[in-house]
């Protein structure tokens, strides 16, 4: 019974410093798993394809410091050792669990663990909540409360373990990992068998990692809890993550933003992209994935770099790793074949890199070296120039280095796949190498401007020159120009996107509407449900967007009444919460000159709305001045299942279903934040005339989106949705208007 009260104490000290120390003592339980000093491995198995044997197999092969004990008890001895028939027969308490026993039997291990002292275990079985079944639900909930009580770190269930360059701890069953060398790069992802794959192929270009952790279900520690763990490795210069789900948003985008602040990229493979994608995501984590335009919005912001493939993540972390981030986009391509130009090219114009020409001294020296009936371009296609003395080719190097148009260098050339086979061949390979060793010596270790090779393919390095890279660390090998270029394009994407989002307000939660509590008070049931336009826009209004002069009349006489007093033209419009489509059911009528109008647009409406939906119970009209011709946009607000509530704006009216042209944001954003988010969509080109028309009041527009984040901002727990449609903004210094507007509020999010 003590030992229970310390651990929840210890817990409860534990979640408290965890609240206060971002990538501090909250590490502690991700270096108790990664870290451990003993493990103990339950269900061990003869069978040498087994998980536990390959397991036992990676900790004596690595050399483990720790002892390693196997626990079964149908066997005395196992793998050559002395095995135990349970915990208690250890001669000491083994520090980490390695369990490969059926889901059911997980949580009294993990008690028996607990009090003898045990601080982590990895529990590879699967059988809980990804099933989606009410059994494995109910385990999952098991399995998290006995971890709440007992405080121990927990991978998994569902995964396959984790490596540990430092601790020389390799707890996954795959006997393909090359070598443990603590290096630059560390990963988390809830696959079990992708995150390592990727991890060897990192491995095998001569890029060490630091740490693998396949994370499952996440039931334990969290994708969060790994990346403040390794941002506070000194040694670790990026995290790769693997995310089928994310669970906690919160948490993650906390994280993430932590690792961007330590100047150390996220770099994301996300799944969900798809509808097959996000079903695949949900059967094998048991969560359930969002949209990814919402996450690109929000995680974007917090300083995550979204790839599309385990290519483009190799070839981003090849480039973050050996190069940094390029402080500019202008990319100088150096090559010797016609092809690769022109590979370039097409490349470079896909993703959006601009090619400056070269200056007129760096023109000048290419001549001098070339010949003057050399063509001088970008790229610089100079056949023969492998064959200059290694002094001239640093030459040409120097005047691109020298060149202020110029942000970074492309190079063709391909790494040797060995020493040679001949002589000529050794002196080729001797030449290309030290090629490379005096760009890094010239240019790399002194500051200069990045340098990364190209070729016509791509290929994997041999053992001798994955070793022979190392001596020139600062340049990656980015193989064929498509690659090479999008992983440009990634790299300076992230660049902008964190200026941007430095330039950011620290978002504060502020206390949420007074109008949207009010609305939730009476509310039971936890459905979401929709407010009427009138409620809809004293919302929006609240917090500083312009709506037209208009009035709720509940009698036609009164219709006329107010349809006088605002001054024609005027709009008519029936009000109904359960209406979320007014113009579908008959509901708006424009343009009303006079008062029998109105009358008759009453009337008209009501007919229209029952014949509609009898079940539609309309509350009145709505009776509002008539605003001029403008553009119109569309704003609102989605709370992503994952990500939570993102900020969209784009063309609205018809254009919104034709064309789909919208763009997305996290709350809470700058004024130079929204106004990227209005040039990331054609809109833009419209806001500032196109084509001789009249450019539109963008200040007023800026205004309404920052004042839509702050209402995301501060009603995410209680806003389901915010359609504010048509948008529409006037000529310069005539504002903007929000002519409709539908709130979805969610009761369930309260408290």
């Amino acid at each position: 019974m003590l030992l229970r009260e310390n651990r929840k104490a210890n817990l409860f000290f534990f979640k408290n410093q965890e609240r206060s120390n971002m990538g501090g003592e909250s590490t502690s339980k991700v270096n108790a798993l990664l870290n451990p000093k003993s493990v103990a491995i339950l269900g061990a198995r003869e069978n040498p394809m087994d998980w536990t044997a390959r397991i036992f197999a990676n900790y004596k092969r690595f050399k483990f410091s720790g002892p390693v004990w196997p626990v079964n008890p149908r066997f005395e001895e196992i793998w050559g050792v002395k095995c135990y028939s349970n915990l208690s027969d250890l001669p000491e308490t083994p520090d980490h669990l390695v369990v490969m026993r059926a889901a059911a039997s997980v949580t009294g291990i993990l008690r028996e663990a607990a009090g003898l002292g045990t601080r982590s275990a990895t529990i590879y079985a699967s059988g809980f909540s990804e099933l989606g079944t009410d059994k494995g639900r109910e385990l999952e909930e098991e399995l998290r409360l006995v971890i709440e009580e007992t405080g121990l770190a927990v991978c998994g269930p569902n995964c396959l373990g984790s490596l540990s360059a430092k601790g020389k701890s390799l707890s996954l069953p795959d006997d393909r990992i090359r070598e443990l060398v603590s290096g630059p790069v560390a990963m988390v992802g809830q696959s079990g068998t992708t995150t390592p794959g990727i991890g060897r192929t990192l491995i095998d270009r001569g890029i060490d990692v630091g740490y693998i952790v396949t994370s499952g279900n996440e039931v334990g520690l969290t994708t969060a809890d790994y990346i403040n763990y390794f941002v506070e490795d000194p040694e670790i210069k990026l995290v790769f993550c693997l995310i089928e789900a994310v669970r906690n948003s919160q948490q993650f985008l906390s994280a993430c933003r932590h690792a961007r602040d330590a100047g150390k990229p996220v770099v994301a493979l996300k799944m969900g992209v798809s509808a097959g994608g996000r079903a695949a995501a949900l059967a094998h984590t048991g969560s359930m994935a969002g949209s990814i335009e919402a996450f690109d919005a929000v995680a974007g912001d917090a300083g995550v770099i979204r790839v599309e493939s385990g290519d483009a993540a190799i070839d981003l972390i090849e480039l973050l790793v050996h190069a940094g981030v390029p402080e500019k986009d202008n990319v100088g391509v150096l090559v010797y074949s016609g092809g690769v130009r022109g590979l370039s090219l097409d490349a470079a114009d896909r993703y959006g890199v601009p090619l400056p020409e070269y200056s007129f001294q760096a023109t000048s020296k290419f001549k001098e070296i070339l010949g003057d009936d050399l063509r001088v371009t970008n790229p610089l296609d100079a056949p023969g120039f492998m064959n200059q003395k290694l002094e001239t080719i640093i030459d040409m190097v120097t005047a691109i280095q020298n060149d202020s148009n110029i942000g970074m260098i492309l190079f063709q050339e391909d790494l040797p796949p060995s020493e040679g086979i001949n002589d000529a061949n050794k002196r080729r390979t001797k030449r290309v190498l030290d090629t490379m060793i005096g760009f890094q010596k010239n240019f790399l270790s002194k500051g200069g401007k990045p340098i990364g090779l190209i070729s016509p393919t791509s290929s994997d390095l041999t053992t001798f020159s994955r070793e022979e890279r190392k001596k020139f660390p600062s340049i990656p090998v980015l193989n064929e120009p498509d690659r090479a270029f999008r992983a440009l394009r990634s790299a300076f994407n992230y660049r902008d996107r964190i200026r941007d989002s430095n330039k950011n307000p620290k978002l504060i939660k502020r206390k949420s509407s007074k109008i949207i509590l009010e609305s939730l008070k009476n509310v039971s049931n936890n459905e979401p449900f929709a407010l009427n336009e009138l409620k809809s826009k004293e919302i929006i209004s609240s917090y500083g967007l312009q709506i037209p002069i208009e009035k709720f009349a509940k009698t036609t006489s009164e219709a006329e009444s107010f349809a006088n007093e605002i001054g024609f033209p005027v709009v008519v419009k029936g009000v109904s919460a359960a209406m979320t489509h007014k113009s579908d059911a008959g509901a708006v009528i424009l343009n009303i000159e006079d008062k029998i109008g109105v009358k008759r647009a009453c009337e008209t409406i009501a007919l229209n709305v029952e014949k509609f939906d009898p079940a539609l119970k309309l509350e009145g009209w709505l009776i509002a001045q008539a605003i001029p011709k403008g553009l119109e946009l569309v704003l609102g607000i989605q709370n992503d299942p994952e990500m939570g509530p993102v900020v969209m704006f784009g063309l609205g009216g018809v254009w919104l279903e034709i064309i789909k042209d919208v763009s997305f944001c996290s709350p809470g954003m700058s004024r130079a934040r929204a106004q990227k988010l209005i040039y990331d969509t054609r809109a833009g080109q419209m806001v500032d005339g196109y084509r001789g028309s009249n450019p539109y009041d963008r200040e007023a527009i800026i205004d309404a989106i920052v004042a839509v984040g702050r209402l995301a901002a501060d009603n995410s727990d209680t806003i389901e949705s915010v359609d504010i449609n048509p948008f529409v903004a006037m000529p310069i210094g005539e504002g903007a208007f929000a002519l409709d507007a539908l709130v979805v509020l969610n009761a369930k999010k309260m408290g």
